[in-house]
């Protein structure tokens, strides 16, 4: 009678041990997987982000490439513009010398 109680009061704790055990880890899971789908939601969202990011990145980079190549332009036509600006004062000295030379001649006829 006693090996029967004995039996049976362990087997009621264990039982109960058991069940606490059990309702502890279906707790633990159920805020794991809350942890999850927070962690899925937020990863998703990043992902969102990086592609908006990139895009923007993408466009930026292009932008950067058709400024480049204006400012290319830009330097060609100013490298031109200062040749030309050489060349024309050139001109204009050996004009003023000319000029000098034919002021020089009248007033030597006058």
């Amino acid at each position: 009678m006693f090996g029967e109680w004995l039996f049976y009061t362990i087997l009621i704790f264990v039982i109960i041990y058991l069940l606490i055990m059990l309702n502890y880890n279906k707790a633990l899971y159920k805020r794991e997987e809350k942890s999850n789908k927070i962690k899925k939601i937020n990863i998703d969202d990043s992902k969102l982000m990086i592609r908006k990011y990139r895009v923007q990145l993408q466009r930026a980079i292009g932008n950067i490439d058709i400024l480049t190549q204006e400012l290319n332009k830009v330097r060609n036509d100013i490298k031109t513009l200062r040749a030309r600006n050489s060349q024309n004062k050139l001109e204009n000295d050996q004009l003023v010398k000319k000029i000098k030379e034919l002021e020089d001649k009248i007033e030597a006829l006058i």
